[in-house]
């Protein structure tokens, strides 16, 4: 059974049209006429337990709100929504008890307040014992390396030690469905690393029901199994993120890294196209004794292209890439979808 639901989900934003002419925006005060924009426009799927959804689009696209309406902060237009058999927006104490929430650009932290005693005063809200509040910040603070900055006010820690201390005040009370909105916006790599791996265990051990929007791509192949790709408010794509790459870009990479001694030239090989090695959007150790062939597995099969490559070039190594999330969300957005 699916733990959230959404159902011709719509919202709809309204604001005083813009008059033309003189005076305008006094003449606004005493119009009814109202533009409206739809956010969200009939946005329909489930997540079952467990699972670790990408809800994914460009800014603009609904993911944000599509969010605050599964967490009680907005209430939808038309449509349902249901979070544990709960309707957010009706049951918000109750729904807030079952999901933690992490919004990467707004924290839930008190700002004058040292890390740990928001925590204190989150546990004292959900009504934690002292034995389980300990064991759980015990268990975070191993976790996420949080000794060093227990003790600093929230406004003195950087954006990585105040995201990781956002993620335990969303975790604190053990919820078993975690939403997570832009959660590594602006970090460094080590305090990504480190988010993303936590985020990870948390679904594999606990098995906490995630859905994580960013614009991260490397999060999103690192971390998510299915996306949902959403634009204008309206569901592109829901499925597995495999067969979102075999339908749009069903293409692959074979690096070849060519001994030092071989001359480089251009391939006649078919059902295979030389590329620009930037193409793979990998570092390449030896970006001038590098040869990229693009080609459909469907045409010609890995082994079959490799023996045929290595006819025409003397090769040290070679690896097979696949081809970059980003690249195949931007086909999405620019129209392909059939």
């Amino acid at each position: 059974m699916a733990v959230i639901e959404a159902a011709e989900l719509v919202k709809e934003f309204s604001r005083p049209a813009v008059l033309e002419g003189r005076l305008p925006r006094l003449r606004a005060l005493f119009s009814t006429k109202r533009d409206i924009n739809r956010a969200v426009n009939g946005v329909n799927f489930e997540v079952e337990p467990g699972e670790l959804v990408g809800y994914l689009g460009p800014n603009g696209a609904g993911k944000s709100t599509t969010i605050k309406m599964l967490t009680g902060i907005l209430t939808p237009t038309s449509g349902v929504c249901r979070v544990a058999g709960l309707e957010p927006s009706r049951d918000r104490a109750r729904n807030a008890r079952n999901i933690g929430v992490v919004f990467g650009q707004r924290t839930q932290l008190w700002y004058d307040l040292p890390l740990r005693d928001s925590f204190e005063v989150l546990a004292d809200l959900y009504n934690l014992d002292r034995t389980t509040y300990r064991n759980r910040v015990g268990l975070f603070t191993e976790l996420l390396d949080l000794s060093d900055f227990l003790d600093t006010p929230v406004r003195s820690l950087s954006l990585g030690q105040r995201m990781r201390g956002d993620l335990v005040a969303a975790m604190l009370h053990e919820p078993s469905i975690l939403f997570l909105d832009e959660p590594t916006v602006g970090l460094d790599v080590v305090a990504k690393a480190r988010l993303t791996e936590f985020i990870a265990e948390t679904n594999r051990s606990a098995g906490t029901t995630v859905v994580l929007t960013t614009h991260d791509m490397e999060d999103v192949e690192r971390l998510c199994h299915r996306i949902i790709v959403i634009d204008s408010g309206t569901v592109l794509y829901d499925g597995d993120l495999s067969r979102l790459k075999e339908r749009f870009m069903p293409y692959r990479f074979l690096v070849l890294t060519l001994a030092e001694r071989s001359i480089r030239r251009v391939a006649d090989i078919p059902f295979a196209t030389e590329v620009e090695t930037s193409a793979v959007g990998t570092v390449l150790p030896y970006p001038d004794r590098s040869v990229v062939l693009r080609f459909d597995p469907r045409e010609i099969t890995t082994p079959e292209l490799i023996a045929r490559a290595s006819q025409v070039y003397q090769v040290d190594e070679l690896s097979i890439v696949d081809p970059r999330l980003t690249d195949v969300i931007s086909q999405l957005y620019d129209g392909l979808l059939t």
